[in-house]
């Protein structure tokens, strides 16, 4: 999908990410109550025929691959710079006066641009990752707001639940992501991870209900309760392959 920049992290990198941040503000909290991915292995109820096409709130903030947000010619906010992170175009999300935007360095912040202020900093990364010394922990699929909750999945092994206002997570699952995902409803998510299984995820609780796997990873596309990736169609309800 996109080239990958990927350089050794320096020893103050791995720091920058630890339980007490020098660069980033705020006290590190492990995001994950459990080790693995709880899939059900049950069908979706009442997935939708279409999804309606959400408004979109014009965002007039850029992001760089330095984990730099500009307005304009002017900075609103200066994160941790990284060698380690995907190239490729990042676009900020504007809601209620926010800036929000994923981070290479794994993490979602949310920054008042008036005044540059950090609102808050989550972790969408699993912890683990860092150990490997070229870790890639980039949020390279564009972030989702959804009523009260931001949705995000990056690199680092992680897709979450984030409260908007406060920044805690609701839930975190073991699914790496790539590619933009697709929020159908209020219940569930279609969700493609770096290992190429497309996973419906429960959004009350981040449980799976039903995981199978894909043949050539692709942007999702959701219509008439099917499930689209590439040339290969999903049953949205069951996860089944549909043949033509």
């Amino acid at each position: 999908m996109k080239k990958v920049a990927i350089f050794a992290l320096c020893a103050v990198a791995l720091c920058a990410c630890d339980k007490h941040d020098p660069i980033l503000p705020g006290e590190r909290q492990g995001i994950f109550a459990t080790d693995n991915v709880r899939v059900l292995n049950t069908p979706v109820p009442d997935a939708p025929e279409n999804i309606a096409e959400r408004e979109s709130v014009d965002c007039p903030y850029t992001q760089d691959n330095q984990n730099t947000i500009w307005n304009g010619d002017k900075k609103i906010f200066a994160g941790f710079p990284t060698n380690n992170y995907v190239i490729g175009q990042k676009s900020p999300v504007c809601n209620d006066g926010f800036v929000f935007a994923g981070l290479s360095t794994g993490e979602l912040v949310k920054v008042n641009p008036k005044n540059r202020q950090i609102a808050w900093i989550a972790d969408v990364y699993r912890q683990s990752n860092l150990t490997g010394g070229a870790s890639v922990l980039d949020i390279i699929a564009p972030i989702q707001i959804v009523g009260k909750y931001v949705y995000a999945g990056g690199l680092g092994g992680a897709f979450c639940k984030i409260s908007v206002a406060t920044g805690n997570a609701a839930w975190c699952t073991d699914i790496g992501v790539e590619y933009p995902f697709i929020i159908a409803n209020n219940d569930v998510a279609y969700v493609l991870d770096i290992d190429n299984n497309l996973n419906a995820v429960r959004l009350r609780d981040g449980a799976v209900y039903w995981r199978s796997a894909v043949e050539k990873a692709a942007t999702p596309k959701y219509e008439n309760k099917t499930v689209i990736i590439g040339r290969e169609k999903f049953n949205a309800e069951t996860g089944k392959v549909v043949s033509d």
